[in-house]
């Protein structure tokens, strides 16, 4: 993959317009002085996951019919393709197969594994129960992979083909016209230390500015996040809602060891409140993927959603499993769409577009979304291929026909079919009512109803947290190795490192305004009415609550402290915090987690 010294040799003109090492060393930077390379594209994609680079190919293979070569960027945050690209996962194929119809004849195509069997079963403390399986999680013809691997492989063919892929490169924010129609994307600064003065490896950012942006960031992106609420994209879907899916992979025992063999668990650890699941699933060379799933949605603060994997392994069915001559090897997590049909937004904006988990398009009963987010990434390759068609058009590219394209798609009708069955367990039903209409919808009824439940009190996860006093705090078992261990061991197998000296890209933020009292008033809320939430849910230990009464942003002699340098880039806390005055951004590109085989 290519990295900032390639992309300077690859752009004749990208001389950084910089003062001296010795002139610029530790002044504030002021990004309305700072002079930026600009390149003109094409399209500029940001995010290299399966989303971004079936976009990214699609476009590529269009160009014949154009007539003419198309320059297709792909901005990515990680270090390398697929080193932030994390999920469980079982591949439906049908996108691929549209995308790539040879793919199977390739050597080193990484779908080696496919899924022999689909099992569910639900969990009390001590037994498992087999229970009835939804048709909609049917595993016959799908493959179990590393989702990182199929992404490095997916952008291998990108590069082949002419993409430019450019790892290391975040999207940071968004460039724009005069007239406020998005004009393309600017990259992080490189090179500022945690005061946001510039080191002598100082670089600022450029600009790709694009006639068509296409953004593909994965579930609640900066970016996206910006442009739903400047294009007012959600005003008539609802608010996205979210899980937390936290994994391991383990090399198991061999008499452990059943390839291609899938198990979805529903019930212990989690209580008949909380909206959640595990799962199992076999993959190639003696490895086995564990993970669990659970709502954001939840209301007690007193939940550690790390810690109810933990004791998740302990259960009789996963400690036979885990037994014998069995390691773990990796870990990490990730946040995933779980609103559905009803909480797509608007797909276009002027001058581009959402697709992928930037939009949402995950089917919760499959518990799969690559297959439609890599089909929403070709229905947007075609529409801007058709918008960058029409050489006489002025302002800005129309992509309008996705969206049209994508609701006459299948993507549309894989999603319409289980629309209800997340939704249902908000509804007065409750949780095991609906676990009862899912099974119903799921099994007869096949979302063939007149009827579509919808979020109309539009509350979000961080809304549905509810104050501490009205639970208990949850007695949670010291780790026991090797089945559980503490967090900070867990963090080691994700790789994740950030430069020390830079800038914090997890910031007490509202409304725009960064200050004292703001931080004050965030320590005072969340320890006193929430219990100090942040501290518990966050799967990576980034933030604690420490006691100090000499803290000018602290309250009742506590503050808060962000290790930012253990950030897996999940963006629960942006999602969870009651007080919804966490903002995620991206740190300097490189960093973040460095995932390989989960």
């Amino acid at each position: 993959m290519l990295t900032r010294t390639v992309l300077r040799s690859r752009i004749p003109n990208l001389n950084r317009l910089l003062h001296s090492s010795s002139r610029i060393s530790r002044q504030l930077f002021d990004p309305s002085t700072v002079e930026r390379v600009s390149e003109d594209v094409d399209v500029c994609i940001v995010g290299a996951g399966p989303a971004g680079l079936s976009t990214a190919i699609r476009l590529k293979q269009l160009e014949q019919k154009l007539g003419k070569e198309l320059r297709v960027v792909v901005l990515e945050k990680g270090a390398e393709v697929g080193s932030h690209t994390l999920s469980g996962a079982v591949i439906e194929p049908r996108a691929l197969d549209e995308l790539l119809p040879d793919w199977a004849l390739r050597d080193d195509h990484p779908l080696t594994q496919s899924a022999t069997s689909s099992r569910m079963r639900f969990l009390t403390k001590s037994l498992s129960i087999p229970i009835p399986h939804p048709p909609q999680m049917s595993n016959h013809g799908n493959y179990i992979v590393s989702l990182s691997r199929f992404t490095a492989w997916l952008g291998n063919i990108a590069e082949e083909i002419g993409v430019e892929v450019y790892p290391g490169f975040a999207g940071a924010g968004v460039v724009y016209t005069d007239d406020g129609s998005v004009a393309g994307i600017r990259t992080n600064e490189v090179g500022l230390d945690r005061l946001g003065c510039m080191k002598e490896s100082f670089e600022p950012g450029m600009e790709f500015r694009a006639r068509v942006t296409l953004i593909a960031e994965g579930a609640h992106g900066s970016i996206a996040k910006e442009l739903i609420q400047k294009f007012d994209l959600r005003r008539n879907s609802d608010p996205q809602t979210y899980g937390i899916g936290l994994k391991e992979v383990w090399r198991v025992d061999p008499t452990q060891y059943r390839p291609g063999e899938v198990v979805h668990t529903m019930g212990w650890p989690l209580d008949f409140r909380t909206y959640g699941g595990g799962w199992v699933y076999h993959m190639a060379d003696g490895l086995v993927s564990i993970g669990l799933v659970i709502g954001l949605d939840y209301a007690n603060p007193y939940l550690s959603p790390y810690k109810e994997f933990q004791r998740m392994k302990h259960h009789p069915y996963f400690a036979e499993l885990l037994s014998g001559n069995s390691t773990r090897i990796a870990y990490g997590g990730r946040s995933l769409n779980e609103g559905g049909l009803q909480s797509v937004p608007q797909l276009y904006f002027p001058g581009g577009a959402l697709v992928g988990c930037s939009a949402g398009f995950v089917n919760v009963a499959k518990i799969k979304g690559t297959h439609n987010a890599m089909k929403s990434g070709m229905l947007a390759a075609e529409a801007a291929a058709a918008a960058l068609s029409q050489e006489s058009s002025s302002g800005p590219a129309d992509m309008s026909q996705y969206e049209t394209a994508l609701k006459n798609s299948w993507v549309w009708s894989d999603l319409n079919e289980v629309r209800n069955l997340r939704e249902s367990f908000h509804t007065p039903l409750g949780i095991w009512g609906g676990i009862m209409y899912s099974g119903v919808d799921s099994l007869l009824l096949k979302g063939r109803t007149p009827w579509t439940f919808r979020n109309r009190a539009r509350l979000t996860d961080a809304q549905r947290t509810q104050p501490a006093y009205r639970f208990r705090p949850i007695n949670y078992p010291p780790s026991q190795p090797p089945l559980s261990t503490d967090l900070l061991t867990s963090l080691t197998l994700t790789g994740t490192n950030h430069a020390e000296d830079q800038p914090v890209h997890l910031r007490v933020r509202k409304d725009g305004n960064e200050n004292t009292a703001l931080r004050k008033l965030h320590v005072q809320r969340n320890l006193s009415e929430y219990a100090g939430l942040l501290q518990r849910a966050c799967p990576a230990g980034v933030y604690e609550y420490v006691e100090d009464e000499t803290a000018a942003d602290g309250w009742n002699g506590h503050k808060l402290v962000i290790n930012s340098q253990n950030c897996i880039h999940c963006k629960l806390c942006d999602i969870k915090v009651p007080t919804q005055d966490i903002t995620w951004t991206v740190p300097e590109g490189g960093g973040g987690p460095k995932y390989t085989i989960v």
